[in-house]
């Protein structure tokens, strides 16, 4: 793959950067060394990918980038344990996570090996496998637009039909169950960033950790939605006394 040029950001109305992507013709595999640089590095080279797994594929079009130790809104901000093991792995490696005691949450390891980088990818569309994706999100769900299938990171972990048993595994090499691929067309994307969804306390600072990208004007992308105070346990009414 050929390298992504940089280029400056042009300051969006809604506090977004506004910038472009590059990457090559043709449908191909993507090549591993993607996964070196540093998640918020990363992140945006991977809007317009396909990613593949078990009959379905889903460009796309929404990620939140995550820094590990220097990045306080990280699974591995506080260090290694045997539910954020697979974060620490090589690059270019799936995380999985359960969110909400139910939702699957599809990661990539990004970084050197032995630092706990990835990037989230919450949307994107189903382009592949449609008729999978809807039995997978409960029955043949016709009720449900297409454009929402994938749309945020339960959605997309459940249309791809991922689990904690891909944790570890690559994404690329003959052996790899999760697959990304670049797509004809993707060779110059405009992207926006901002505040990651639903990240509280110093990792919510967006001025630090802009780091959630989407394709701007794109109807999977999810709802940006703001971190949501918790109450402290003297003030909650339900609170024993």
């Amino acid at each position: 793959m050929s390298p992504i040029p940089r280029n400056r950001g042009v300051r969006d109305r809604d506090g977004g950067t506004h910038r472009q992507r590059w990457h090559n013709d043709g449908v191909h595999p993507v090549d591993p060394d993607l996964f070196a640089a540093a998640p918020e590095v990363v992140a945006p080279r991977l809007l317009g990918l396909v990613v593949h797994h078990d009959g379905v594929g889903v460009r796309i079009s929404e990620v939140e980038a995550y820094a590990g130790e220097r990045d306080p809104g990280s699974h591995g901000f506080r260090g290694r344990t045997p539910r954020n093991a697979a974060l620490f792995g090589p690059p270019g490696t799936v995380y999985v996570y359960i969110s909400y005691g139910i939702h699957r949450a599809f990661n990539l390891v990004c970084g050197p090996d032995g630092e706990s980088g990835g990037v989230l990818v919450r949307a994107g569309e189903v382009v592949e496998g449609e008729e999978i994706a809807r039995r997978r999100r409960g029955g043949d769900r016709r009720d449900v637009p297409s454009r929402l299938l994938a749309r945020g990171p339960g959605n997309l972990g459940q249309a791809l039909g991922v689990d904690l048993d891909l944790n570890g595994t690559p994404v690329t090499g003959r052996d790899a169950q999760v697959r990304l691929t670049v797509p004809d067309g993707c060779t110059r994307l405009e992207y926006r960033s901002g505040p990651r969804v639903g990240v509280s306390g110093p990792g919510g600072d967006s001025t630090l950790y802009p780091w959630r990208f989407w394709l701007p004007d794109d109807p999977t992308v999810s709802a940006y939605r703001p971190a949501v105070a918790r109450r402290r346990a003297a003030t909650n009414p339900h609170q024993p006394k």
